[in-house]
């Protein structure tokens, strides 16, 4: 069994240590996501997901230069943002797996009001999900890349202020 004492500690420490009041930090030196890219086993069912499930508009599909045949593909998520994905065909990439350092899931903020209507679309898509806290909904990609469609504001998670 875990002892969460020592783990309760351990985060403490960390955040004595580095978690700086907000007024006291430094401006990050990023301007924000660019995009964020997974890996997809078919092209065209990944763009019925994401753009008619999900209602993220395909805004680019091209040639991905560092891979001949492979094409790199992009989705609007928002506020500037973008979902990317890339297909390697010829390649045996194996199904999506957690791993030490990998995605465990990318959590998309949306608007309350279009919350309610996307859990709607993907119990009519027949996408198995999970809803958390009446605000999160969590399920899986085509390609078993887990998501969360969350209705709190950009920079705040259930209530608390993150950003």
């Amino acid at each position: 069994m875990t002892d969460t004492t020592a783990l309760d500690a351990a985060r403490d420490r960390i955040r004595s240590a580095h978690l700086k009041p907000a007024g006291e930090r430094p401006e990050s030196t990023a301007r924000g996501l660019h995009h964020t890219a997974l890996v997809s086993s078919d092209v065209e069912r990944t763009v019925r997901f994401y753009q008619d499930v999900l209602g993220f508009p395909l805004t680019e599909l091209i040639e991905n230069r560092d891979y001949p045949g492979s094409s790199h593909f992009f989705f609007d998520i928002g506020n500037g943002n973008l979902l990317a994905f890339f297909d390697f065909p010829g390649l045996d990439v194996g199904p999506y797996a957690e791993v030490l350092g990998g995605l465990h899931h990318l959590a998309i903020s949306v608007e309350p009001q279009r919350w309610d209507e996307l859990v709607a679309r993907l119990t009519e898509a027949g996408v198995e999900h999970e809803v958390h806290s009446g605000v999160s909904v969590y399920f899986r990609d085509p390609d078993g890349a887990r998501i969360e469609l969350i209705a709190d504001p950009l920079g705040e998670m259930y209530g608390q202020h993150v950003l």
